[in-house]
């Protein structure tokens, strides 16, 4: 049983999952995870008659995403970690986007994805989808905090040959005007729910059949940005 957990942005949402089997998924309310978070996971757990102490596997979105977001919902979950004593799955938001495109991505083919990290930068992530019937991804490089173009730029020198390439977003314009000035509108923009959870919840189970989990101790989040206090620290 797994509980997946993503406040990485406003469009937040819960999922419950036997396995990969979606059960149960709760959008997030509108007002902030401080004060929603607990109470839309006793609705979800209520409705599926589910409880914490039969969640054997914590998944959420440790980034990249809304700093004060993600620390909302890492904090929750390492303390129900902690107090019922079960794993944690820590993924990547923007592999959460990627696995949706894969759905229908060719085997060993690349996909990007891309996620608005707001004045005038993305946050980008490089995949490639795993040969075989299981649409499972592997990393390329690291995921990164910059401009659309140079976002582009790099996945030349990733991939070389990009024609074949996908891109996931939840908003295409947030990438198509760099794709026109990249000389790359060719490239196939596959759009995604922005409701991440039920995917976390998958990606997680995967992570836990390979043992890739962490205990409450050592969550930690992946920001890509630094929090605006600690630009700000004595005039950094």
């Amino acid at each position: 049983m797994i509980l997946a957990v993503d406040t990485s942005s406003p469009s937040g949402s819960l999922a419950l999952l036997r396995d990969t089997t979606v059960l149960g998924w709760q959008v997030s309310s509108d007002e902030p995870y401080s004060a929603g978070l607990l109470r839309d996971t006793k609705e979800l757990l209520h409705c599926s008659h589910m409880s914490l102490e039969k969640i054997e596997l914590f998944a959420v979105n440790a980034g990249p995403g809304s700093f004060t977001g993600l620390r909302v919902g890492l904090t929750t979950v390492k303390a129900w970690a902690e107090v019922w004593q079960r794993p944690i799955a820590a993924v990547s938001g923007l592999e959460a986007m990627a696995i949706q495109a894969s759905r229908s991505a060719a085997p060993d083919s690349a996909i990007a994805a891309v996620l608005d990290a707001r004045r005038g930068q993305i946050f980008g992530g490089l995949f490639r989808r795993q040969g075989g019937g299981a649409a499972m991804l592997d990393r390329i490089g690291d995921e990164v905090l910059t401009t659309s173009d140079e976002f582009l730029q790099s996945l030349r020198t990733q991939i070389g040959e990009v024609c074949g390439l996908s891109i996931a977003c939840i908003s295409p314009e947030l990438i198509q005007p760099a794709l026109k000035r990249q000389g790359l509108g060719y490239c196939q923009i596959e759009m995604v729910s922005n409701q991440l959870a039920p995917f976390l919840g998958e990606l997680g189970y995967a992570k836990a059949i390979r043992g890739d989990v962490v205990d409450a101790l050592h969550l930690d989040a992946n920001y890509i940005r630094r929090s605006d206090a600690e630009m700000n620290w004595k005039g950094q």
